[in-house]
């Protein structure tokens, strides 16, 4: 399953939901027009169930599932990759462990040249952000704009811009040279289908 080039990139919302909501979520949100998803799950209940139901619904629809944080659960499931931050393990190892083919993306915050370290060392996609107050992560240190014009210059892989993501906002970040948006709250906090809809226009 490979990457896609642009478009709306899910992550879970698993808080306070049963695994059946979250399943009938992300149906929805690939419905309406998500390219990609990851499951994140900071208190998961049966995080290997969910996963291996995740990537059952995803591939039904042509759509790779990625793990956050753990290469080991992304090994055990099959999953199509993995999702890495600063302390999450090295690019390498995890490429190791899941094989030439697995997605591996890398959370760069606000540093370019974090970002270019990724590439070399063979990331699939780099994430930015946050560029806008998130509930999802209210903490996380804010990016520029800037960092996503100068990434698109300088990069060759695709660019997830995440943090606060919503229709109304995004397309600055399109723009300024993201080629997917990154979504928790901004998907999940309505009805999914129809916010994936809104998000999907940007693209067209």
């Amino acid at each position: 399953m490979r990457f896609p080039r642009q478009g709306l990139y899910a992550i879970t919302q698993t808080e306070n939901k049963s695994i059946d909501t979250i399943i009938n979520e992300v149906v929805l949100a690939i419905k309406g027009g998500v390219q990609v998803v990851q499951y994140r799950d900071k208190n998961p209940i049966d995080e290997r169930y969910l996963a291996l139901e995740l990537i059952k619904i995803c591939h039904q629809f042509n759509v790779p599932l990625l793990i956050n944080d753990n290469v080991e659960l992304a090994y055990q499931v099959k999953a199509d990759g993995v999702h890495i931050g600063k302390e999450d393990g090295a690019i390498e190892e995890a490429r190791i462990r899941l094989g030439v083919n697995a997605i591996i993306g890398i959370s760069c915050y606000n540093s370019v040249v974090q970002a270019l370290e990724a590439q070399r060392l063979g990331a699939t996609y780099v994430a930015f952000g946050r560029f806008f107050p998130s509930n999802s992560k209210p903490l996380a240190a804010p990016a520029q704009l800037e960092t996503l014009r100068e990434a698109k210059l300088k990069l060759n892989i695709p660019i997830v811009a995440i943090g606060g993501v919503l229709p109304e906002n995004g397309l600055q970040l399109i723009d300024a040279g993201a080629d997917l948006l990154a979504v928790i709250g901004g998907l999940f906090d309505h009805e999914p289908e129809q916010s994936a809809r809104a998000y999907h226009q940007l693209f067209l």
